[in-house]
């Protein structure tokens, strides 16, 4: 009798060991037998298979989501083929519940029109640098898909400077950043200009980091303004010599001392930031006192001559 009401309370505890299941357990696959899918609705799932004809998506319901080929983008250099592959995530829109098959019937599209404007919005705020490939030529401008989305380059914004003719552009790859975003109006702007100024500043500052204050340069006079000239000093680098640093004299105008094209030799004064402050003055100082010292170190057998006693030293006069 002992020995059976032990078997009992070994069974026992091990019952109680075994953890108790709940509905909680259970609490996300109840909520997804219960969701009720509805057209209109976007979903969210992996892509299983892809073919010509449209894209096979597992959104963890009882059924699969079916896109057919058009309702993928509108970009005309989207490929169905190479552009998705198995794995993918995609979000679509549901265009119908039943294809007759049992399928859910999706548009990629439609939800591309409903996400992609916050992505887009979240972009521009971002500064995120978009590559993309120019898809049509259009009156002031040229046209490039981002997200699906139809976007706008004006001929003002494709490069550092206006472009008349944007027809070379059709099928270039750019680079490009988000200017405006207007989801209501479906409007949507880029700017290539933008990334290549911010390109050249960098490289502008790389290059900048290599001067060294106090060198003194050849450049030539670029720009002629009231307070001083601009002197191009070489690689694509202008510095500023302020009217009082061009001339010993005092000046009303510039142009009393020098002309835009003039060569002339500056100091490097001052680095701040990516403005660089010239001096003609100072250089001057430096030319002047390189050929001073050019000329005391004239040396004959070792021996400076620096006067008249030394020029006479050694010469017997005959009497």
């Amino acid at each position: 009798m002992e020995e059976m009401e032990k078997n009992v309370l070994a069974e026992d505890q091990e019952e109680a060991a075994v953890p108790t299941e709940t509905m909680e357990d259970y609490k996300e696959e109840l909520e997804a037998s219960y969701r009720q899918i509805k057209a209109g609705d976007i979903v969210t799932g992996t892509v299983i298979d892809v073919n010509e004809t449209g894209v096979t998506i597992d959104f963890d319901y009882y059924a699969l989501g079916k896109i057919p080929a058009d309702q993928m983008s509108d970009d005309p250099k989207f490929n169905i083929l190479t552009d998705v592959q198995k794995g993918d995530e995609l979000s679509a829109t549901v265009v119908k519940t039943d294809d007759g098959a049992g399928n859910f019937v999706l548009s990629r599209k439609e939800a591309n029109d409903e996400l992609a404007w916050d992505r887009l919005e979240q972009m521009m705020d971002e500064k995120t640098i978009i590559h993309g490939v120019v898809g049509g030529i259009v009156n002031k401008g040229v046209i490039m898909y981002v997200e699906g989305i139809r976007g706008f380059i004006p001929s003002s914004k494709l490069e550092l400077n206006y472009v008349e003719d944007t027809t070379p552009y059709l099928n270039k790859e750019i680079d490009a950043v988000i200017i405006t975003v207007d989801k209501e109006k479906k409007r949507l702007v880029l700017s290539a200009k933008d990334v290549l100024m911010q390109r050249a500043i960098e490289e502008k500052n790389k290059k900048i980091e290599k001067i060294v204050v106090g060198t003194v340069v050849e450049g030539t006079v670029e720009q002629m303004m009231d307070y001083g000239v601009f002197v191009d000093i070489g690689d694509g680098i202008s510095g500023l010599v302020h009217i009082s640093q061009i001339s010993e004299r005092r000046l009303n105008h510039p142009k009393q001392a020098v002309k835009v094209g003039d060569k002339v030799k500056v100091k490097i004064t001052k680095i701040q930031g990516n403005k660089i402050s010239l001096s003609m003055k100072e250089a001057n100082e430096v030319t002047n006192k390189e050929v001073d010292e050019e000329v005391f170190d004239y040396k004959e057998e070792g021996q400076a001559i620096t006067g008249l006693g030394a020029l006479l030293k050694g010469i017997q006069l005959n009497e």
